[in-house]
């Protein structure tokens, strides 16, 4: 689950990910083929600055648009998010499952020209299981990885697992790294991936410039390199991709999505995105943990106005985790605006009105619009809603702590059912902040873990989601589009559903 992105998940729950999505829709108005600017230098706003660029211990999904382009992992997603060949080059399953064999690609070398091989395969796994990153419940299953020569890693399981693959090269956060470059200290700033650019200068509190890999084993980039330039401010973003100061950003204000659809003057492209928000109420104190009284808020709030008011209708409101477009996806509309039920539900629960500390964030101000929308929701129940916006940090330490009665937030990248629903709902989940606990959805998702017929596995998750649903252990609100801009001169990028940013493919004509 990739802040927004990838801290939103890890950060809210201790695991970060970054379902098959459609490839979108693009709109371009602008420009046409014209002659590659060899060595061109392409210029992208991302809304902040990374925290830092070590991929196994940062959490911020502005570090991840950063390292998408200077680490590799073994497999990776590929536009439909169907894992595929990276520094592994093929892999093989045995018969039962429990050993998975992956043959490395030959003569890959880190961006100091070091070899890499299995060993940093070993190493790397070994890191996040040993120093336990953020990241280690993803080898919950995992007994064993094995360098068996230069070429070959075996990692062995203690169950099937048909989600490993995802596991391994779902988001950066699992990249192959240099031992050299970690033990000195140095892959915080200056990381050393195989990936198709390399890091070559960072000025604090302003910008981030990699330069091509030559070296690459993909092929050497079209692109000298990109700038990183870190603009929060949308308006001031856009403004600098019609000026000419940048030629892509992905800072764009959802309420003139419609307008630049028209704009001749630029590429936008959008896409389904992976990626959902939904509300918690605090199971583990009164009265919420009155499955009624979680109902009759989810029968309360407005979801048309708060996908209207946070994404300018944008978003496509989903009562489930999984989007529409997605293979896993299950329907599910069980909940409409209906002040008449969710009143009868509190009047069968005994509940006669009250104060709902409501934590929102000022760092992400899509919570706090929803926040103001859902007081209003409720007033009508004799429910006050207090809206609190700390910074995210705080509002981490809030949710960790259990000091909220509802929040809301966000989980990005996410492919795998299992990354939807286990960590969120299974009673021992890691992220499991709001205290649900249901043996019945316990013995579903432990089931999906380990079973390996596409069908069966997906009617288990279809069972278990409606029961979160029904139970509103989350109450779901909409998926996101992943939106995006840029100058006609950028050719060969495409909007991903997993918002993953890859410059590897793009050039810049003249």
């Amino acid at each position: 689950m990739r802040a927004r992105s990838a801290a939103l998940a890890t950060a809210a729950a201790g695991a970060l990910i970054l379902t098959s999505c459609s490839s979108g829709e693009s709109v371009d108005l602008g420009g046409g083929s014209g002659t590659p600017a060899q060595g061109a230098v392409l210029r992208a706003a991302i809304g902040g600055e990374p925290d830092q660029l070590d991929p196994h211990r940062t959490s911020s999904y502005f570090s991840f648009q950063v390292l998408e382009n200077v680490f590799d992992t073994l497999v990776e997603p590929d536009e439909n998010l169907e894992m595929q060949p990276a520094l592994a080059e093929s892999w093989t399953v045995s018969d039962d499952q429990l050993t998975w064999t992956f043959e490395l690609r030959d003569g890959v070398t880190f961006h100091d020209g070091s070899a890499f091989t299995a060993e940093d395969v070993v190493y790397s796994y070994d890191r996040i299981v040993d120093e336990e990153l953020a990241n280690a419940w993803k080898f919950a299953a995992v007994t064993d990885v094995v360098a068996v020569d230069e070429d070959t890693v075996t990692i062995t399981v203690a169950q099937p697992t048909p989600n490993l693959l995802s596991n391994l090269g779902g988001f950066k956060g699992m990249a192959i790294v240099s031992e050299e470059n970690v033990t000195s200290g140095d892959i915080q700033t200056k990381p050393i991936g195989t990936g198709p650019f390399k890091v070559d200068s960072v000025v604090s509190g302003d910008s981030i410039t990699l330069t091509a890999n030559a070296d690459y084993w993909g092929g050497a980039p079209a692109l000298g390199g990109v700038t990183f330039s870190f603009i929060s401010e949308p308006a001031t973003a856009l403004a600098a991709l019609r000026s000419g100061e940048v030629d892509w950003t992905d800072v764009v204000p959802d309420q003139q999505v419609a307008e630049l659809q028209e704009n001749e003057d630029l590429t936008l492209e959008t896409s389904p995105s992976s990626d959902y928000w939904y509300l918690a109420l605090n199971e583990n104190k009164a009265p919420w943990d009155d499955v009624r009284v979680r109902q009759a808020i989810a029968y309360a709030i407005d979801r048309d106005a708060i996908v209207q008011a946070t994404s300018y209708g944008t978003a496509q409101e989903n009562q489930l985790a999984i989007p529409e477009d997605s293979v896993w996806f299950t329907g599910y509309d069980t909940y409409s605006t209906d002040l008449d039920k969710a009143k009868q539900l509190l009047d069968e629960a005994g509940f006669t009105g009250g104060t709902l500390d409501f934590l929102a964030t000022s760092d992400y101000p899509e919570t706090v619009t929803a926040a103001q929308i859902i007081a209003s929701n409720l007033e009508p129940l004799g429910i006050d809603v207090q809206i609190r916006q700390p910074d995210f940090s705080t509002w981490l330490d809030e949710q960790n702590s259990g000091n909220f009665d509802l929040l809301m937030m966000g989980w990005l990248g996410n492919i795998d059912p299992d990354d939807f629903y286990y960590a969120q709902h299974h009673s021992t989940g890691g992220s499991n902040a709001q205290g649900y606990s249901n043996p019945q959805v316990d013995e579903l998702l432990d089931a999906g873990r380990t079973e390996t017929d596409e069908a069966t596995r997906k009617d288990l998750y279809a069972q278990a989601a409606t029961i979160i649903a029904d139970e509103a252990s989350y109450i779901y609100l909409y998926n996101p589009s992943v939106i995006q801009a840029w100058s006609p001169k950028v050719e060969g990028y495409a909007v991903r559903s997993d918002a993953a940013i890859r410059f590897r493919d793009t050039s810049l004509t003249e």
